[in-house]
């Protein structure tokens, strides 16, 4: 009886090991970076966007091959650790922003740009449809020389193009990135009804459509 124990015994601290050698092993997300670093770790990279209200920024790049994670929060302010309630209310200098981890392997920051601007209207600033306020500024963040070239080069060709009487969205370094409230996080997956709602409400699609429509 006692041999038997000590056999199950080796069997489940195998079988747990082994558990979590797999769970290790296949984990998709990698360690988090940090704000304020060069935007890359060993696998993936890091670009960080401001289009308005989060809630709407994070659809559009959640169904991106490539992209490992979105993450919303707030950015370009003078407030430490500042809460919903102070962004929304103006004061902090702060946007509603939003982190992208992706894998450079799979989607390039390029690609990851053209689906910012398609997201935004850029003629506009310290405001995104129905939201009024620099808190709503529009504006791409760069992490490195980079990402900064090609931002540079992607909002200049909106200039070029003559589409728009003018292109005013912010392209500025990266700066302290802080998250947003978790029920902020993936708002478009918990509250399905509310996000359509305000969505529509806000006129982001029709504006959108007049934007960027063929």
């Amino acid at each position: 009886m006692l041999r038997a124990k000590r056999t199950l015994f080796t069997v489940l601290v195998a079988g747990l090991f082994a558990s979590a050698v797999y769970t290790v092993a296949n984990s998709k997300a990698g360690p988090e970076p940090q704000s304020g670093e060069t935007g890359r770790t060993s696998e993936y990279a890091l670009a960080t966007f401001a289009g308005g209200c989060f809630w709407c920024m994070e659809p559009p790049y959640d169904e991106l091959d490539g992209v490992v994670s979105t993450i919303v929060g707030y950015i370009g302010g003078h407030v430490r650790n500042p809460s919903y309630g102070e962004v929304s209310a103006g004061g902090t200098g702060h946007t509603e922003a939003m982190e992208v981890r992706y894998d450079p392997a799979k989607i390039t920051y390029q690609e990851l740009l053209d689906v910012f601007w398609m997201n935004i209207d850029p003629t506009v600033d310290d405001r995104q449809f129905c939201d009024k306020g620099s808190q709503y500024r529009a504006g791409i963040f760069y992490h490195n020389a980079e990402q900064k070239a090609l931002a540079e080069a992607s909002k200049q060709k909106w200039i070029d193009s003559g589409r728009f009487a003018r292109v005013v969205t912010e392209v500025t370094p990266a700066s302290v990135f802080y998250k947003a409230e978790e029920y902020h996080q993936d708002y478009y997956i918990k509250n399905p009804l509310r996000y359509k709602f305000y969505r529509y409400n806000c006129g982001r699609d029709r504006r959108l459509e007049e934007l960027w429509g063929d």
